[in-house]
């Protein structure tokens, strides 16, 4: 074998991981560096991103689908391998594996065919498309930016898939913080989600050992700050409100509560999911959210909860991971 061991590999990944911990990103290792399974018989035809009743996923490394009304039932699953997937509008985005160290951000239509490849630096951690299906975004762990304690930051990129026109990262993007202009070369992002007009989006923002919701301007290449302590926030159907992971008493080794933002109000309700949350939450319906959690050995379910705090927990989709409504 003329590569890096499995083994060997994991161990980087998972160090990698521990010192990113530091601006939160919560890049899961254990699903990078799976062994990969074939998957079922049936093909990529099989799946489809047409919207419709269903929810897409990721089943060991492949993309897959189940009825909405029967998610822990029988699932299709496609050929195509994403370590992320998410889908709107009969959009597709998945970060895939490359080679043995690098990876693609793959545009995909309904059919799973590949409209558009981008290659990126570093490990794959989130992906999202906004509900028009015109803008994608991606963020990815990175090493060797020397101002980073542990060596290692994030890229965040964005393309919109009608004009091709790419934001390889956000980083050079204009910050207000706090009302004032502001500068420093620790800034990193992760977590875009996108508000309905496809050139609005919120995201994290970490800088000065600090993390902060921000709100983005894509054609005026702005972000200003909102908020400390929202990380990976996710925006509701109806635009009201964000679904994030709060750090229990703003420290990272201590966890992550699963929280709604009101943004009218901006007001913190903290979710039934008692469980430290580490992903970026999909919103299932304007009431629900999804989102994944990994048992002891690794392997990753897929939960619900409700938005507005009442209700406990549901498992959704054992076995499965990267949830979205094919809505």
């Amino acid at each position: 074998m003329t590569a890096m061991s499995t083994r060997a590999k994991l161990a980087v990944v998972v160090a990698s991981a521990v010192l990113l911990g530091a601006v939160a990103a919560g890049y899961t290792a254990t699903a990078a560096e799976a062994p990969r399974t074939p998957p079922p018989a049936g093909g990529e035809q099989a799946v489809t991103l047409a919207p419709g009743p269903r929810l897409l996923a990721i089943t060991d490394r492949h993309v897959s689908t189940v009825a909405a009304t029967d998610p822990a039932g029988p699932r299709t699953v496609a050929g195509l391998e994403c370590l992320r997937v998410y889908a709107a509008a009969g959009t597709g985005v998945c970060l895939k594996p490359e080679s043995a160290w690098s990876y693609q951000v793959v545009v995909l239509d309904a059919t799973l065919r590949e409209t558009r490849a981008v290659s990126v630096p570093g490990l794959p951690n989130r992906a999202r498309v906004s509900a028009s299906g015109r803008m994608v975004s991606w963020t990815t762990f990175v090493g060797g930016d020397s101002y980073t304690s542990g060596g290692f930051s994030t890229r965040t990129g964005i393309l919109d898939t009608r004009t091709g026109a790419t934001v390889a990262s956000l980083e050079g993007f204009a910050i207000t913080r706090d009302g004032r202009g502001y500068r420093n070369p620790d800034v990193n992002y992760w977590g875009v989600t996108f508000t309905a007009d496809d050139n609005r989006f919120y995201a994290t923002m970490s800088t000065g050992a600090k993390r902060y919701l921000v709100r983005g301007d894509l054609a005026a290449r702005t972000v200003e700050t909102l908020k400390e302590n929202v990380e990976c926030p996710s925006l509701s159907p109806d635009g009201a409100r964000l679904a994030f992971k709060e750090a229990v008493d703003a420290d990272p080794a201590k966890g992550w509560r699963l929280s709604v933002l009101d943004l009218s109000s901006m007001r913190v309700s903290a979710t039934a999911e008692t469980r430290s949350v580490d992903d970026q939450a999909a919103w299932l319906n304007d009431g629900k959210l999804a989102y994944t959690l990994r048992r002891d050995d690794g392997q990753p379910d897929v939960w619900s909860v409700p938005a507005d705090g009442s209700g406990t927990p549901t498992l959704v989709i054992p076995g499965a991971e990267s949830p979205s409504p094919l809505t």
